[in-house]
C-alpha cells in the first residue's frame, strides 16, 4: 500500500478477512461479534494504523459519536480529573468528549443548554455537581430527550443513571482517624450550600464528633466555595486567634491549600501546631509540602464510569440506577499528633 494513501474500512476489513459491516460493529463496541472476531479486526485496526472518522461516521448514520461534559465547578484539580477520566473513556470507545462550562450569569441555564444540544447533537451528557441538581439543567435535557448521567447527585435518584462515593461515611472516617491521633479540638471548612457532597462531608465531620462526645462550636465550622481563595478566608479566620483548634478538615483540597497558605505566613508549622487535612486527592495534593493527606475521591473513574453507561459499555448496579465506587484515605506528612512541634 502507498504510505502517502489513508488507510480505509475497507482496507481493515481485507486484511482482518470480514465484512465492511462486521469491521464497523466492532469499533462501534457492538454486541453479537464473536470475541475471535473481534480480536481480529482490532488487531487489524492496530497493524494499519487506523483510526475511525468520527465525523463521517455521524454522517453515515443516525449517531454522533459525541458525549458531552457540562460542568460548573470552581476546583480546577476536579475538573481536570473528570474530563480525563471522561475522554479516556470515550477514547476506548470510539467516541469523542466535548467539554462545556455551564455557568448561571447571562443566558438561562435552560436556553444554553437547549441550544448546545441542538447545535452539537451529543449522545449522551455527563453531569457535575452542583449542575446534576439543578431542576433548569434537568428539565432542559428531559426536554430534549436526551440521555445522561450524573456524578453524585442529591435527589430525583430515578431520574437518570449516576455514579457516587459515600461522602459521608469518608469524611467520618478522616475524623476518626484525626480523633485516633489525639486531636479533640477539630475544624471543618465547609463547600458551596448547593453541592449535596459539601453538606454529605460536614454531615460525616459531625457525626464522628459526636459519636466520640466532642461539642462542636459554632465558630469551629466555616463555610467555603471549594476555592483556594475560601479556604485561605476561613483559615484566616480560623488561625488568626490564640484560640486555633490543633485540626482543619477542609471540605476540599482546594481550600485546605488555602488554609496551608495562611498558617505558613502566621509561622504555624504543619503537622507540628497543626494537622490538616483534605478531600479529593487532587494533583496539587502531592506537590505541596508537606504533602497534603487527604480523601481520595476516584474523580477520573467516575467520570469514565459515567461516559462508558451513556456508551452502553456497562451498567448500572442491579436493582438500582447507580453505581458506588469506593474512596480511600491517603496518609500524608500533614497530619500528625498535636502539639509535636
Amino acid at each position: 500500500m502507498d504510505a502517502l494513501s489513508s488507510v480505509t474500512i475497507d482496507d481493515v476489513a481485507e486484511l482482518a478477512g470480514v465484512s465492511i459491516k462486521t469491521v464497523s460493529r466492532v469499533l462501534n463496541e457492538e454486541p453479537h461479534v464473536r470475541e475471535a472476531t473481534r480480536e481480529r479486526v482490532r488487531e487489524a485496526a492496530k497493524q494499519l494504523d487506523y483510526t475511525p472518522n468520527v465525523s463521517a461516521r455521524a454522517l453515515a448514520g443516525s449517531r454522533s459519536y459525541l458525549i458531552g461534559l457540562y460542568y460548573d465547578n470552581p476546583s480546577p484539580g476536579y475538573v481536570g480529573q473528570v474530563e480525563q477520566g471522561a475522554m479516556t473513556a470515550c477514547r476506548r470507545a470510539g467516541h469523542h468528549l466535548i467539554v462545556e462550562e455551564i455557568q448561571e450569569a447571562g443566558t438561562p441555564l435552560r436556553e444554553r443548554i437547549a441550544a448546545f444540544q441542538a447545535r452539537i447533537r451529543p449522545e449522551g451528557v455527563i453531569l457535575t455537581p452542583p449542575l446534576c441538581d439543578l431542576p433548569e439543567v434537568l428539565e432542559a435535557l428531559d426536554a430534549a430527550k436526551a440521555r445522561y448521567v450524573r456524578i453524585a447527585p442529591s435527589r430525583d435518584l430515578e431520574r437518570s443513571p449516576y455514579v457516587y462515593i459515600d461522602d459521608r461515611k469518608a469524611a467520618q472516617e478522616m475524623t476518626l482517624y484525626l480523633q485516633a491521633l489525639g486531636h479533640r479540638d477539630i475544624a471543618f471548612i465547609q463547600g458551596p450550600p448547593d453541592h449535596f457532597a459539601a453538606a454529605r462531608r460536614c454531615e460525616g465531620f459531625l457525626d464522628a464528633m459526636a459519636s466520640a462526645g466532642l461539642p462542636v462550636r459554632p465558630e469551629r465550622v466555616q463555610p467555603g466555595q471549594f476555592s483556594f481563595r475560601s479556604g485561605s478566608e476561613a483559615g484566616e479566620r480560623l488561625l488568626s486567634s490564640p484560640d486555633r483548634p490543633t485540626a482543619i478538615f477542609a471540605g476540599n483540597d482546594d481550600m485546605a491549600l488555602g488554609v496551608m497558605a495562611v498558617a505558613n505566613r502566621l509561622h504555624i508549622e504543619i503537622p507540628g501546631d497543626l494537622s490538616l487535612v483534605g478531600f479529593d486527592d487532587s494533583p496539587s495534593a502531592q506537590v505541596v509540602w508537606p504533602q497534603l493527606t487527604t480523601v481520595r475521591q476516584p474523580a477520573a473513574e467516575m467520570a469514565a464510569v459515567a461516559a462508558e453507561m451513556l456508551i452502553g459499555r456497562i451498567s448500572p448496579a442491579r436493582g438500582s440506577r447507580g453505581r458506588l465506587l469506593d474512596f480511600k484515605l491517603v496518609l500524608r506528612q500533614s497530619s500528625g499528633p498535636p502539639g509535636a512541634a
